[in-house]
């Protein structure tokens, strides 16, 4: 069974930064290939944020998000890392990693078969 840890959430003013972390243990490890991260508000279904492919880097990103949370990867550390700019109290919300064995860097929550607990963000106004 694979295990995903979210961690570096927080409160942070408006304008200011944020580093998520996502890292990967147990089960088959290899198999996984793509990593992506949603965020969820309150009484809201999961919305996606933004996914890496393992093997090659390729990123996709939504639209609320393009040119402010980049994404990168470690991958001796199996560890994915969101790092979030600019941030505004939109982006106030409990944030997901999320894995799946497919290289597709799938933006539907459904195609994710490994979650992580969340990891809160707030950002004051």
């Amino acid at each position: 069974q694979v295990h995903l840890v979210e961690s570096g959430g927080g409160l942070v003013q408006a304008g200011g930064s944020l580093s998520l972390s996502c890292a990967a243990s147990g089960g088959t490890l290899l198999n996984l290939q793509t990593v992506g991260w949603f965020r969820q508000y309150p009484g809201k279904e999961r919305e996606f944020v933004a996914a890496i492919s393992w093997n090659g880097g390729t990123t996709r990103y939504a639209d609320p998000v393009k040119g402010r949370f980049t994404l990168s990867r470690d991958e001796d550390q199996k560890t994915v890392y969101l790092q979030m700019d600019s941030l505004t109290p939109e982006d106030k919300a409990v944030y997901y990693c999320a894995a799946r064995r497919w290289s597709f860097p799938s933006g539907s929550a459904n195609d994710y078969e490994y979650w992580g607990q969340g990891t809160q963000v707030t950002v004051s106004s």
